[in-house]
């Protein structure tokens, strides 16, 4: 099947194979007809398959074929949960409507919302936003969403996880209720669903790959490691592998300070992206990393979903994320649009649940292997029976008889002293 199968304009055309793009993914074939239908639409597929130009594509053509007035209001929003993937789906925007007729730019936090009021004072077709920085627009009256016709909500999933629900219907309270609406995602959860349900109206459910899927072409491995000897073991995987791009995953922001730190102090040169970074610091990492100028990107799971880095070779997961559909984005930043990838995690004895979480989830064991000098010291994992350690001896108090009768007294007085207390409160509450 080709793009122009599915009924997209010249326009777009030309600018597709400017990208070199020849065929479509399977969720930009499912997607794009339904779109340009006017279609409610709720589509899931696996990270790296396309979903940006699955809406994107449909989206300019329909706003292109619509007269629309000279002052250019908002007539279409893209929300993103984070700034790196709004730059990225803006930057789709951008090079996919060149050969159109249409105004577009993106805001977010983290820079001086000065310059983005005045692009959008001087009219807009298709604005790309986070939630907290479109609401604070709004509220400066900066902006409005009351010619908003169609909504997408990508990587929906992640603006839930990141406490988003609330700031979402908000703003759809901004908008018109007759509208189209697309919400896009990777994972089918039953929040999402719940969601989905007060937003779309009857909706089409596309569906890609499997719920939860990784790429086929990741080669997933597990290196059991001792928690102390995690920094060696990446280390020398990078140095003796001579790695020259990989992303690396931590949960914390301190963690991922203190592992850039020593990774520079063992002469990989590399840099960290998450929330306490300025925009400035992360588009320059960002950039260094994409360009090769560092090998090493250090990141917390804010970037999972908004980084874009083509034919990205590798990915190690540092710290395994505690919510299992995580490792599934996390991963997905390798092996995209059908290119080959790896995906390594190191796991160290406080970790094992969090592997059992994740290979139910895949439904698959994930290859497991154990490097000599990095051996975990305990092999007895948490929450299992040790059948190493000796039992212990029940040991009677000494002096039992002599303490018995001072310590019913005391445990007696302790009693009282908690019910004269219930009392005071219950009394306290009445006179409130």
């Amino acid at each position: 099947m080709s793009f122009k199968s599915l009924g997209l304009n010249n326009a777009l055309l030309k600018a597709i194979e400017k990208q070199g793009y020849k065929n479509p993914s399977p969720i930009q074939e499912k997607a794009i007809p339904l779109v340009l239908e006017g279609k409610d639409v709720l589509a899931s597929a696996q990270t790296g398959t396309g979903k940006t130009a699955g809406f994107t594509l449909p989206m300019l053509q329909i706003l292109n074929d619509t007269k629309h007035p000279k002052f250019r209001p908002i007539r279409a929003l893209v929300l993103t949960p984070t700034r790196e993937l709004a730059a990225q789906v803006y930057d789709n925007v951008r090079q996919y409507g060149a050969n159109l007729n249409m105004k577009s730019t993106v805001v977010f936090g983290g820079v001086k919302a000065k310059s983005q009021i005045a692009t959008i004072k001087q009219g807009v077709d298709i604005l790309v936003a986070t939630p907290g920085r479109l609401l604070d627009l709004e509220n400066q009256k900066a902006l409005s969403l009351k010619r908003i016709e169609i909504l997408v909500l990508d990587e929906a999933d992640r603006m839930l996880d990141m406490g988003f629900l609330r700031d979402i219907k908000k703003i759809m309270s901004l908008m018109p209720a007759k509208r189209q609406n697309l919400l896009f995602s990777a994972t089918f959860s039953k929040e999402i669903k719940e969601l989905a349900a007060g937003i779309l109206h009857n909706p089409v459910l596309v569906e890609a790959t499997p719920e939860n899927s990784t790429a086929e072409k990741v080669a997933q491995k597990i290196f059991r490691v001792d928690k102390g000897k995690k920094t060696e073991l990446v280390t020398k995987l990078i140095t003796d592998g001579n790695w020259k791009q990989v992303l690396i995953f931590t949960r914390t922001k301190h963690g991922a300070n203190k592992l850039t730190k020593k990774l520079i102090a063992s002469k990989v040169s590399a840099a960290a992206i998450h929330g306490n970074k300025s925009q400035g610091a992360r588009t320059k990492a960002l950039a260094q990393f994409k360009s090769n100028e560092i090998r090493v990107l250090v990141a917390t799971d804010i970037a999972a979903r908004g980084l874009d880095i083509p034919l990205l070779p590798h990915v190690i997961n540092f710290e395994l994320p505690n919510v299992p559909e995580d490792y599934v984005h996390r991963i997905g930043r390798t092996g995209r649009a059908g290119a080959k990838g790896e995906a390594l995690s190191l796991v160290c004895i406080e970790e094992m649940e969090y592997i059992r979480q994740i290979e139910k989830l895949l439904g698959q064991k994930l290859e497991t292997e154990i490097l000599e000098g990095f051996e975990p010291q305990n092999n007895d994992e948490p929450g299992k029976p040790n059948s190493n350690k000796p039992k212990k001896k029940n040991h009677t108090p000494r002096n039992k008889s002599k303490n018995t009768s001072k310590n019913a007294s005391q445990n007696a007085n302790n009693n009282r002293k908690r019910n004269d207390t219930r009392s005071s409160r219950r009394e306290n509450s009445k006179r409130r």
